[in-house]
């Protein structure tokens, strides 16, 4: 029996030590905002909650407002913003709980909530209409945005959009977050973060250190695992159909044609029920041509912006 006590003890102890060297604290602010915030300015109260706001380019300019996906911030539109800013009024901003935007304090992360800061934004900043551009599920937001916002949206742009029901989710249901994705709330290695987005690129030379320095820094941005945990647990997906063909915006469909997280297959989805949408395939290419080939990328999206494609 007092083998036995011991073993137990020694157990109990391995496991502790075990667990204690993999927790993962949220990072400090301070450092994050030192390392990821431009200015201070950027930083906007919309509808009670602190968003981390870039607006660059010529006040006069077309807006174009830049949505990005889930666990991802402001910072993956870098390369795109850097060439469309000398054209274009250019708008990014960090959803509650992502990068170094505060968690909504209203405990709200639907779509619906999400629309809602969207519009409030573009109030605060001016702005009646704009062409939005969303990856994934941003690109879910920005289409449903547009079909509920119609006077507000001049042109629309998707990404590999998100809508379209996939495995593990139902529409009209609640999908379910497995618990062992609820663990990443006290525990996520670097290493296992980097694998889980190494999938997102068709070439896995883009997953660089700086890069995914930078998605592990800002996922270990205070709350924000426990606000990425509830905008899983609230999204609600509904048939996309009824609403895609509400849309009158002109649509540009942007797809990595070895998209790994949404295939490219959904497109043709898209484009049926969309009725003015255009598909620009994009070869060799995942999730995130933005970052992945941002120059490439940008040919089809400048000449629909210019009304040539």
């Amino acid at each position: 029996m007092k083998t036995r006590r011991i073993a137990a003890i020694a157990f109990a102890i391995a496991l502790v030590a075990s667990v204690s060297a993999l927790w993962t604290p949220d990072a400090d602010q301070a450092t994050l905002r030192a390392h990821y915030l431009a200015t201070p300015r950027d930083l906007r109260m919309v509808e009670g909650v602190s968003l981390h706001v870039r607006d660059t380019g010529p006040r006069t300019a077309p807006a174009l407002i830049l949505l990005h996906g889930f666990g991802s911030s402001l910072h993956t539109w870098e390369p795109w913003a850097r060439e469309l800013e000398s054209q274009y009024r250019v708008i990014r901003f960090d959803l509650p709980g992502s990068g170094l935007s505060a968690p909504d304090p209203t405990g709200d992360y639907t779509d619906t909530r999400s629309m809602q800061l969207l519009a409030a934004l573009m109030d605060t900043l001016g702005i009646q209409r704009a062409t939005v551009i969303g990856n994934s599920m941003g690109g879910r937001i920005a289409w449903t945005f547009a079909a509920r916002n119609p006077e507000r949206v001049d042109k629309l742009v998707l990404i590999s959009p998100d809508g379209f029901a996939s495995a593990g989710f139902e529409y009209g249901k609640v999908a379910k977050v497995p618990a062992s994705l609820s663990l990443m709330r006290y525990v996520l290695p670097k290493a296992l973060l980097r694998m889980s987005l190494e999938p997102a690129y068709a070439d896995k030379r883009t997953m660089t250190d700086s890069l995914a320095d930078r998605y592990y820094d800002l996922m270990r941005a205070p709350g924000a695992r426990d606000a990425m945990l509830q905008r899983m647990r609230q999204t609600i997906l509904t048939d996309p159909v009824p609403l895609l063909r509400q849309i009158q915006a002109p649509t540009l469909l942007l797809w990595g044609e070895q998209d790994a997280m949404i295939p490219f297959s959904n497109a043709a989805d898209y484009l049926k029920a969309l009725p003015h949408a255009t598909l620009a395939p994009l070869p060799n290419v995942g999730h995130l041509p933005f970052e992945e080939t941002p120059a490439a990328a940008l040919v089809p999206l400048r000449r629909f912006l210019r009304g040539a494609l």
